[in-house]
């Protein structure tokens, strides 16, 4: 097998240094240096490209901040994420998720905390997670969402589906001496 690096076994997690233009780019939106952009800048044009999409996830949608956020701590909670729990939370609580509705998130299904657009992105999230939509959950769902809106939650709801499973298989730990603000993760 021929050898892709000569930086030796990768026996735990190995922390980058983020390229200089994208260091700019996180000071001038106020996001911290957390430890999975150090972690992806191994190879910078991912972790550009990771930014760029997470970030048009998170900046450029029409579903708003708060139901996303909810979906992204679903997909957090399905995928045993602490990583992203921690992170995700506090950008929840700072777009309005209430504290009831984080603490019911768990058994979502049976809270009255959640209205019926809440109630269509969790259960769609939930199959998502699955890996799988039927076809009778997908036109339920889709009754609250115009087309843009739909095609919105799905990709958020899948592309943090993604994010657990890359923390896990590059093994990045969680930042000890940072606080996050609303733009990480």
């Amino acid at each position: 097998m021929d050898a892709i690096s000569n930086e030796g076994p990768l026996d735990g997690p190995r922390l980058g240094e983020i390229p200089a233009d994208l260091a700019e780019v996180l000071s001038n939106r106020g996001a911290k240096q957390i430890n999975l952009y150090r972690a992806l800048s191994h190879s910078p044009e991912i972790v550009r490209a990771w930014l760029d999409f997470i970030w048009t996830l998170r900046d450029d949608c029409l579903i708003s901040r708060s139901l996303r956020e909810l979906v992204i701590l679903r997909t957090a909670i399905r995928h045993d994420s602490p990583y992203e729990w921690h992170h995700h939370v506090l950008m929840a609580e700072a777009v309005g998720v209430t504290a009831k509705q984080i603490a019911e998130l768990p058994n979502w299904s049976e809270s009255s905390a959640f209205n019926g657009l809440e109630r269509a992105a969790l259960e769609l999230t939930d199959a998502i997670c699955d890996g799988s939509v039927p076809p009778e959950l997908r036109a339920a769902a889709a009754n609250w969402f115009n087309e843009r809106e739909f095609v919105e939650i799905v990709v958020t709801a899948a592309a943090y589906v993604m994010v657990p499973r890359v923390l896990a298989a590059l093994a990045v730990p969680m930042e000890s001496d940072i606080e996050v603000s609303d733009s990480d993760a």
